[in-house]
């Protein structure tokens, strides 16, 4: 298993259109093999940092997953909405393996 660690910079003005940019990806995420386990948004300190954490059975997986997201219609508007609203300034993307 491996584990998507997104690490976002956001306009803190416009954190309800993050919001609502998060919630879309939750459930794309979830249908397109994944298990989303959400963004955390800013509530103290910093605020404009959010993350996100989704995981994947395998580096292939993700991978299959990314190839399935290019071509997805709900996936590109999700991707046109945060581009539009301008929400997100920068992401960094990392990979996790999960320890029990």
């Amino acid at each position: 298993m491996i584990t998507c660690y997104l690490r976002y910079v956001i306009d803190p003005y416009k954190l309800a259109e993050f919001e609502h940019y998060a919630k879309l990806w939750i459930p794309l995420v979830n249908r397109l093999g994944g298990a989303h386990h959400g963004y955390f948004l800013p509530h103290e300190g910093a605020n404009n940092i959010a993350l996100a954490l989704f995981s994947f059975p395998s580096l292939a997986a993700y991978e299959d997953y990314r190839k399935q997201m290019a071509e997805d219609a709900e996936c590109r508007a999700a991707f046109a909405y945060g581009e539009e609203t301008r929400c997100i300034v920068s992401y960094e993307r990392s990979f996790m393996r999960p320890v029990f």
